[in-house]
């Protein structure tokens, strides 16, 4: 069974409550919480400017068109991604946007794709309505990562100084109705694992999440506007030395649309993610920027060009 866990417990260690995450860490690699400082109000509205632009036609969407660029910042459109080498590219479209770093700090020189500036649509409030919600998130992003080192067993700070500058993504997921022409090989997202630390994920409540149990049977997971599934990745499975799990999921689609807002939170470029004590070097960044050239198909033919 996957936790529905209050974060205001979470945030006060209640001791019932944190043997509950520490199952969902451990043993599940899924959870929700409600109760966040994020209001439903503040949500609903993030989800409305998602839809406003997924809606423009897909000329005006073009102008911002992240195969355009040597990065993942912008819009997405359908047939972009290909999670599962084995399945046909998403259906789905995404817009990203992520960390942005200072004009004068010296990582830019470094010309990391992590770090790419971001692209905004002409829409009265996108920007600031998204940015803003970015910082909310990810604030609540770091404070779960705490809770979970200490339910790891880890000092409450064992996170802290590898997220000054985080590779966090923010994605907005739109999933048309399932085209009729979709086959066995077709998927709004295919089963994949995520490739970061922890994934914070806001949806408008319609079902479409589903999860890799441990008796190999798919089962729904979602939660309604306001609450917020956690799912943790590769990165931090790596980091913990697999005390955290990072588990299967994937969105088949149904016959109605779908949004979803993933905040995808990673470490410092330069993080060594190895697990604590390896005699090996395992450099966030690289583990990154391998996992998105496998998967953006633009990004995939540049790197085989």
């Amino acid at each position: 069974m996957i936790p529905r866990l209050d974060a205001a417990l979470i945030a006060a260690r209640d001791p019932e409550t944190m043997a509950a995450l520490k199952h969902g860490v451990e043993d599940v690699g899924f959870l929700t919480i409600f109760n966040t400082p994020i209001p439903r109000a503040k949500m609903k509205r993030v989800l409305d400017s998602y839809r406003t632009f997924f809606r423009l036609p897909d000329a005006e969407k073009q102008a911002i068109n992240m195969a355009r660029t040597g990065s993942n910042r912008g819009w997405g459109a359908a047939g972009s991604e290909q999670v599962d080498p084995t399945a046909n590219p998403d259906f789905k479209q995404v817009f990203d946007c992520g960390f942005e770093l200072d004009k004068d700090d010296p990582l830019r020189a470094q010309g990391l794709m992590v770090y790419g500036d971001n692209q905004w649509p002409d829409l009265p409030g996108f920007r600031e309505t998204i940015q803003g919600y970015y910082a909310q998130a990810l604030a609540l992003s770091l404070d779960l990562l705490r809770a979970i080192s200490v339910a790891i067993g880890e000092d409450a700070g064992f996170f802290d100084g590898a997220f000054s500058h985080p590779m966090a993504l923010l994605r907005g997921n739109y999933y048309p109705p399932r085209p009729e022409w979709a086959g066995a090989k077709d998927f709004g997202i295919a089963p994949h694992t995520d490739y970061g630390c922890l994934t914070l994920l806001a949806s408008d409540g319609v079902a479409g999440l589903e999860v890799l149990g441990g008796d190999g049977q798919w089962v729904s997971v979602d939660a309604p506007v306001g609450e917020f599934v956690i799912n943790f990745g590769e990165m931090l499975e790596m980091w913990t030395g697999g005390w955290v799990k990072a588990t299967m999921h994937r969105v088949i689609g149904s016959g109605a649309e779908r949004i979803s807002v993933p905040l995808f939170v990673n470490p410092n470029h330069d993080t060594n993610v190895a697990p604590v004590g390896a005699d090996q070097v395992i450099v966030a960044g690289d583990h990154m920027k391998k996992r998105f050239d496998e998967t953006y198909l633009h990004l995939k033919d540049a790197e085989q060009g």
